[in-house]
């Protein structure tokens, strides 16, 4: 029992560093963005598929045309609803959301993920 103090004094530093990113980040948390569309995209209303669906899966449908397209030679993507459209990142999605920095990159370097879809295909011009 001579190594009390010591102990004592190792557990409080490891809490100290266990818990030093909870309470140095407590109050930091920002807004999540919200992206800009370009005027065409507020005159179309709709995108492939709905709002809500595309925030949350729209890498996964990316995957899938690229899969279908590529690997397969199909380029039509039938949406829930039925609608038709072509199974294009250059051409499709970028035809209404051309402001990369408004659009794209707000959400990407919020969410601190890379994608690799510019491994590829071209940075879109910038266009309102």
């Amino acid at each position: 029992m001579y190594d009390k103090g010591k102990i004592i004094l190792g557990l409080i530093l490891f809490f100290v560093v266990f818990t030093f990113p909870f309470w140095y980040n407590h109050g930091a948390a920002t807004q999540t963005p919200e992206p800009e569309l370009t005027k065409k995209a507020k005159q179309a209303e709709n995108c492939v598929e709905d709002t809500s669906y595309m925030r949350t899966e729209h890498m996964q449908i990316l995957d899938d045309w690229r899969d279908i397209t590529v690997r397969d030679g199909k380029r039509l993507y039938v949406n829930k609803s039925g609608k038709e459209y072509m199974a294009s990142l250059s051409n499709t999605c970028m035809d209404c959301h051309s402001n990369k920095a408004d659009f794209c990159d707000k959400c990407h370097n919020y969410a601190s993920v890379d994608p690799y879809c510019w491994d590829c295909h071209k940075y879109p011009e910038e266009n309102e």
